[in-house]
């Protein structure tokens, strides 16, 4: 009798192996199971300064919750901001002596051109005076010609008693008298084209203003690029003090802070690591041997080596076009000929239902269902 038990437990076992072994087997045929597979969140980020320096603030510690925009650590700004204010009295002191310059070379200008148009008008004037005493005396001269002529003829009456003498001294009178006003007409001439002389050396000075112009508009223009040059500064400046503020890129909680304050950092030193725990996903990294049958939009059951009382469902979202090892730091050297087969995974990101539970870096093992 107990041969006969002992048999049918032997047969029941074989059953119930048998049963499990084809289950097993059938399971992973009808889906591509894994255990490559993690919790994942799609922010994740780490905080940095753009700038190094003394951070004097952090207004946070771990796990705490934080919102989008709010500050999160600063870092004393007083070196940037005594930096900033030098450059600006550097500025304004530049901006009032470029202004006065401005001044001093439109004055110059509107002098120029008064002093130039006076000189100008002046030295027309007398040269229409030097012209029409030139006609004058030329008149003179003409007259005078005939004077000494008229002269001549008196003299030779007189001397053979034709007329009376004081004709002939009358004609000599005003022969001389003529002489002295033509010769006074001369040096009139004569001082006018002096006086014109002057007038022009003065116009000529006057047109050499126009370099001392044109020096201060090239020490203004020199001027003006030195005062763009510290505008740029004072704005990488005025950047640089926004860059001391450190504020949360989006929704989350504070996976990790790095150090305690007062702390020295360099530029790009991490501060925070944070992390938003409603965006999370699960991928997977599966074998090239368990990818037939594995589309976007199959449906995923995934159990969760932290949560071993559930079962989360999800879909496949997408898969990488290539496997992970491609973009490897170090790739794989075949071109000797030397070649070992090794299995490639491709990453799946699986979407999920839900999150209940769940946190980025958990462990678990996937079962992706094959169409």
């Amino acid at each position: 009798m107990s041969k006969k038990i002992g048999s049918v437990v032997i047969i029941l076992l074989i059953i119930l192996f048998g049963y499990l072994g084809f289950d097993y087997l059938h399971y992973r045929k009808v889906n591509a199971v894994s255990d490559a597979a993690f919790i994942k969140s799609d922010e994740l980020a780490m905080l940095s300064f753009k700038v190094g320096g003394k951070v004097t603030k952090m207004t946070k510690t771990e796990h705490q919750p934080i919102k989008k925009g709010e500050l999160l650590a600063i870092i004393d700004d007083t070196d940037f901001r005594k930096a900033k204010e030098k450059l600006e009295h550097k500025k304004e002191a530049l901006i009032k002596k470029i202004e006065a310059l401005q001044l001093k070379r439109e004055r110059l200008k509107k002098n120029l051109t008064l002093q130039s148009k006076i000189a100008s008008q002046e030295i027309e004037a007398l040269q229409k005076e030097i012209e029409a005493n030139k006609s004058r005396v030329k008149a003179f001269q003409v007259k005078l010609q005939k004077l000494q002529k008229d002269e001549k003829r008196f003299k030779s009456l007189l001397q053979k008693r034709l007329i009376a003498k004081e004709q002939y001294e009358n004609i000599h009178t005003q022969k001389i008298a003529l002489q002295k006003e033509l010769q006074a007409m001369q040096k009139g001439i004569e001082a006018l084209r002096i006086k014109q002389q002057e007038l022009q050396n003065r116009a000529k000075i006057a047109k050499n203003q126009e370099k001392s112009i044109l020096e201060l508009s090239k020490e203004i223009e020199s001027l003006e690029k030195e005062s763009a040059a510290l505008k740029s500064t004072i704005d990488e400046l005025n950047l640089k003090l926004s860059y001391t503020k450190l504020y949360a890129p989006f929704d989350g909680i504070i996976a990790k802070k790095f150090f305690d304050t007062p702390k020295i950092v360099k530029k790009g030193s991490p501060v925070y690591a944070i992390t938003d725990p409603k965006k999370l996903y699960c991928e997977v990294l599966l074998s090239e041997k368990k990818m037939h049958g594995v589309k976007p939009g199959n449906r995923v059951t995934i159990n969760v080596d932290a949560v071993p009382d559930k079962i989360y469902h999800g879909i496949v979202e997408s898969i990488a076009p290539t496997s992970a090892s491609t973009f490897s730091l170090v790739p794989r050297d075949i071109a000797s000929g030397e070649f070992t087969k090794l299995d490639q995974r491709f990453k799946v990101r699986i979407k999920l239902n839900n999150i209940e539970g769940l946190r980025a870096g958990m462990g678990a093992t996937v079962a992706i269902e094959r169409k």
